[in-house]
């Protein structure tokens, strides 16, 4: 399996580091238009390489270099600043994918490579990239709420006490300010969430909901005003959503694709059957009817910013 990483800054350069620990590629290949930074990125992780997985780590700076590739991740792009919000990088961003995706469908096979965006926002450069490529929406995929899921339940993991690979919680919507805790869905272990609370005696009422929520949206700010950007938690997810798909794993995921039609279409998350074709499945959870109007919300919000560069 070869993997392509486009852009070697900061986010790139921890989701290199994530999919190379997965054991799961033979091949990185590491592109950025710096090719001094993207050599010294190759060097670096190759050296790292000997001490676990055996990986081929290359960098080009010619897209050439990415054929053959199977899986294209694209972390390129300009970076949340403290004071920012995801929004804020939208026309900047959309000139970045615009650049790259036709570049990258020229050096790609088309019939069988899967995109994944990591690039803010990113639901509307899903969007934009799935228009871009002509792919089909289910192998242009973005991480979406994957690392809003598990902000959400390692926020309810220290509160319960509970594992977090016991709990069922997401997130939906948009990677971004209008993201929606799905609660009403939400387990631990084989019990709804509201009756594992009455059986361990734990009050979970709607102002502790509120402060979580505002915690899973505002974790990223905390975390850029912190140490100047997030990496760790993306790169996890990315390497989560590639090995997903190398072993055609079939689990559940929150990312984001393109579904609907027209002036209907939107990429936002939700829970999704993902294995070796991409997005396969898209489910719909149960919700509360305040929660469904949150979600129709974000996506009217997501596809308003699409349709401002589109």
């Amino acid at each position: 399996m070869k993997i392509a990483i486009i852009g070697v800054g900061t986010v790139g350069s921890a989701v290199a580091t994530a999919v190379k620990n997965t054991g799961f590629v033979h091949e990185i290949v590491l592109f950025d238009r710096d090719g001094i930074r993207a050599r010294a990125a190759a060097d670096d992780l190759g050296h790292a390489a000997s001490f676990s997985f055996d990986v081929k780590i290359t960098a080009v700076s010619n897209y050439r270099g990415i054929r053959g590739s199977d899986i294209v991740i694209i972390a390129a792009g300009a970076n949340q600043r403290p004071g920012e919000t995801r929004m804020d990088l939208l026309n900047k961003n959309a000139m970045v994918i615009a650049d790259i995706i036709p570049r990258v469908m020229a050096n790609v096979d088309s019939k069988n490579v899967k995109i994944i965006i990591l690039t803010n926002p990113l639901d509307v450069m899903v969007m934009l990239a799935h228009k871009l490529s002509k792919l089909p929406a289910g192998r242009v995929i973005g991480t979406g709420t994957m690392l809003d899921s598990a902000r959400l339940r390692t926020i309810l993991s220290r509160q319960f006490s509970i594992s977090t690979q016991s709990i069922n919680a997401y997130v939906l919507g948009e990677h971004g300010d209008s993201s929606v805790v799905n609660w009403t869905s939400a387990t631990v272990g084989a019990l709804q969430l509201d009756d594992f609370c009455r059986q361990i005696k734990i009050s979970l009422p709607q102002t502790t909901r509120n402060t979580i929520e505002h915690r899973v949206r505002n974790a990223a700010y905390e975390i850029i005003r912190g140490r100047g950007a997030t990496w760790d938690g993306i790169g996890a997810a990315a390497a989560d959503l590639l090995r997903c798909i190398i072993n055609d794993e079939r689990r559940i995921l929150t990312v984001s694709c393109v579904s609907g039609t027209g002036n209907d279409a939107v990429a936002m998350s939700l829970p999704r059957v993902v294995g070796a074709n991409g997005v396969v499945a898209t489910l719909r959870p149960k919700m509360s009817s305040s929660e469904s109007a949150a979600l129709r919300r974000s996506g009217k919000i997501i596809r308003k910013n699409y349709d401002s560069i589109a």
